[in-house]
C-alpha cells in the first residue's frame, strides 16, 4: 500500500469544460481594455463585481464536476479547506513586503500533488480566504483569485507526476515557481494598469492606441512598478520549495494516499 503511486485528482470532461469557461472569462476580464477603443469604459473597479459574480458559481461548478467525474468525497473537501486555511495564514507572515508571500510555494506543491483542477480551486479559495483575513477585499480580489488559481493549476499541469521524483522534481517545481511568480505579477499588473492615475506618458495606458504601442508601455510599467516585488516573490518561492519542498511533497502524497481520492469503486461479476 505504501508503495502505491499517488496520481493527481483526475479531470473529467465536465471539469475541463468549466475550467475552459473560467479561463475564457478571465482572459476577457484581464485583456479586453487592450483591444477597446478610446470611447470604452476602462475601470476594472466597475467590472470586478460582475467578474466575482460569475467566478463563484463557476468555482462551485468545477468542484461539483470533479466530484461527479472522480468520486471526490468529504475527505477531499476537508483537505481543500485545510490547505486553503494554511495558505491564507501564510500570507500575512510576509505582509506583502517586497513581494515576500510564502503562500505561493504551498500552491506549487499542492497543485503538483493534487492536480490542475484541485489546484485551481485551491488557489482561488485561498486568495478569497486570505483577503477576508487581511482585510484585502476590493476590486482587485476577483483578479487575484483567478491569477492564483491559474498559478496553482499550472503546477498541476507539469510533466511526469507519476515518474519524476527527488531532486529533479524539486528543481522543476522551483523553476516553475520562479517563472510563474513573474507571470502572476504581470497578469495582476494588467488588471490595474488601466485605472492607475498619474502615470508618466511612457508607461500609461492610451485607449485606442495600437496594441503593440500599449504593450511596450505595459512592459515599461511592469519594470518600473513591480519588478522588485515579483523578484522577491519568485526568490522566496524558489528558496522555500528547495528547502522544505521534499518533506511537504511526501506529506501531501501520504495524505492523498490515505484519503484515496483517486480510488474508484468497481464491481466484479460473480465468479470472476
Amino acid at each position: 500500500m505504501s508503495g502505491r503511486q499517488v496520481r493527481p485528482v483526475r479531470l473529467g470532461p465536465r471539469a475541463i469544460a468549466a475550467l475552459v469557461l473560467i479561463g475564457a472569462i478571465g482572459a476577457a476580464a484581464f485583456g479586453w481594455p487592450l483591444l477597446a477603443d478610446a470611447d470604452s469604459g476602462l475601470a476594472h473597479s466597475q467590472d470586478a463585481p460582475w467578474l466575482f459574480v460569475a467566478l463563484l458559481p463557476l468555482l462551485v461548478g468545477v468542484v461539483v464536476a470533479m466530484i461527479a467525474d472522480s468520486g471526490l468525497d468529504a475527505k477531499a473537501v476537508a483537505m481543500l479547506g485545510v490547505l486553503a486555511a494554511v495558505g491564507a495564514a501564510l500570507r500575512p507572515l510576509g505582509a506583502g513586503t517586497a513581494g515576500l508571500e510564502p503562500m505561493f510555494f504551498l500552491m506549487v506543491l499542492s497543485g503538483r500533488v493534487l492536480g490542475p483542477g484541485f489546484g485551481f480551486v485551491l488557489g482561488s479559495v485561498t486568495m478569497f480566504a486570505s483577503a477576508l483575513l487581511t482585510g484585502g477585499v476590493g476590486p482587485w480580489m476577483p483578479f487575484q483569485m483567478l491569477s492564483l488559481g491559474w498559478f496553482a493549476m499550472g503546477a498541476g499541469l507539469l510533466p511526469g507526476p507519476d515518474r519524476l521524483r527527488g531532486r529533479a522534481e524539486l528543481l522543476m517545481l522551483a523553476m516553475y515557481g520562479f517563472v510563474a511568480s513573474f507571470a502572476y505579477g504581470t497578469v495582476m499588473n494588467l488588471s490595474g494598469w488601466t485605472i492607475v492615475p498619474g502615470l508618466g506618458s511612457g508607461i500609461s495606458f492610451h485607449p485606442g492606441d495600437p496594441l503593440a504601442d500599449n504593450l511596450v508601455r505595459f512592459l515599461a510599467y511592469c519594470v518600473a512598478t513591480s519588478l522588485g516585488w515579483d523578484l522577491g516573490r519568485a526568490a522566496l518561492t524558489v528558496v522555500l520549495t528547495l528547502a522544505v519542498g521534499a518533506p511537504l511533497l511526501k506529506a501531501l502524497r501520504r495524505a492523498t494516499r490515505r484519503a484515496a481520492f483517486e480510488a474508484q469503486v468497481t464491481f466484479d461479476a460473480a465468479g470472476e
